[in-house]
């Protein structure tokens, strides 16, 4: 199946695993990559030199195209579009707008550019400033969101802008891939459905709690860390959703102190490291700590198997999952599943064209 994304990244199938933090290393990219899919590794989570690493490691797997998943508000930035320019990446891909010098760097060396956005205004602008690709996520994705369905932003987005737009946020399957083809988008990003997979390095029982979660139990959020933030709904969530704020900050104080151990960040890097994802928020002292320690909070669960201690990152689709596919098997569903979808579309329409003309 070719489409405008796998044109412009040269991989198999029109499908990308996103780039989770914790989640998506080199195991599931190389993995991914292997099964024709467009694999993205997280970079957030990781020093500029376990990123050289890590790509090195990919590469050392797969000779098939990969990308990199970056923070655009990192401080260190610059140098780790770098250290994929130096390394041979193929894909860019960023979780909040990436300016205008960054994106031309990149393309001058090669590098398609993918930005995830979560509005119509947010792709138009990236689009404008050169960028080769939109990822568009729903209100359906995990982690930080937004209110917009996928259905409904979809459209808007492809309306808008010139270029290979992807679909994510509620993918799964390949009825799914048929979908947003038919809305026009040149393919689906898939986070959860990666993630539980048998490729995965998420601990056994971090995936059974996916597993066993309904769709009703995958929730939004901003009491972690201020933002709207999709994730499984735990005795954690409810006990920081129902604490008052002088309680919260209390136990953000206990949580943020254990985990301060663990990164070794100072009290002052984390208050600021905080205070700067506020993104114009009106945030509680608890929910800047929280701010701070959501990675580590993610890698609790994601890394460590504390599902007692960590948050777990989640799209909808999580309560409809119920399998653990390696991800050559998913890719190979998700396509065939996508092309039996087409064939029953086309055998009536090839009926109706066989009738005779009336007259």
């Amino acid at each position: 199946m070719k489409t405008a994304l796998t044109e412009l990244t040269e991989v198999e199938h029109p499908i990308v695993q996103t780039g989770m933090g914790w989640v998506a290393g080199p195991r599931l990219v190389s993995a991914s990559a292997n099964a024709g899919a467009l694999g993205i590794l997280a970079s957030a989570t990781m020093t500029t030199e376990q990123l050289r690493h890590a790509v090195r490691e990919v590469k050392s797997r797969t000779d098939a195209p990969f990308g990199v998943n970056l923070r655009a508000d990192a401080g260190d930035a610059r140098t780790r579009v770098r250290i994929i320019i130096d390394e041979g990446v193929k894909v860019a891909s960023f979780a909040l707008a990436p300016s205008r010098d960054l994106i031309a760097e990149l393309k001058d060396a090669g590098v398609v550019v993918i930005p995830s956005i979560g509005a119509r205004r947010h792709a138009e602008k990236v689009a404008a400033w050169g960028a080769d690709a939109v990822m568009v996520q729903g209100g359906e994705g995990g982690g930080h969101t937004g209110e917009v369905a996928t259905t409904v932003l979809l459209p808007q987005v492809v309306d808008a802008v010139d270029i290979p737009v992807i679909a994510a946020g509620g993918f799964y399957d390949g009825r799914g891939l048929v979908a947003a083809l038919a809305y026009g988008a040149a393919g689906i990003g898939m986070g959860t459905r990666f993630l539980l997979t048998s490729d995965s390095t998420v601990p056994d029982a971090v995936k059974a709690r996916y597993l066993a979660a309904s769709v009703k139990e995958v929730t939004v959020t901003t009491a972690v860390d201020g933002l709207p933030h999709r994730m499984l709904r735990t005795d954690l969530v409810d006990s920081l959703e129902n604490a008052g704020r002088t309680k919260a900050l209390a136990a953000a104080v206990r949580r943020a102190a254990g985990f301060r151990k663990i990164s070794g960040l100072s009290w002052t890097a984390m208050v600021r490291d905080g205070l700067a994802m506020k993104h114009g928020k009106d945030l509680s002292w608890s929910q800047v700590l929280l701010a701070a320690n959501t990675p580590m909070l993610l890698k609790a669960s994601m890394v460590d198997g504390r599902t007692d201690l960590g948050v777990m990152a989640s799209g909808q689709v999580a309560g409809l999952i119920d399998d653990l596919p390696s991800c050559a098997e998913l890719v190979a569903r998700v396509m065939a599943e996508a092309n039996e979808t087409l064939e029953r579309f086309q055998a009536p329409m090839t009926s109706l064209r066989a009738l005779p003309t009336p007259g």
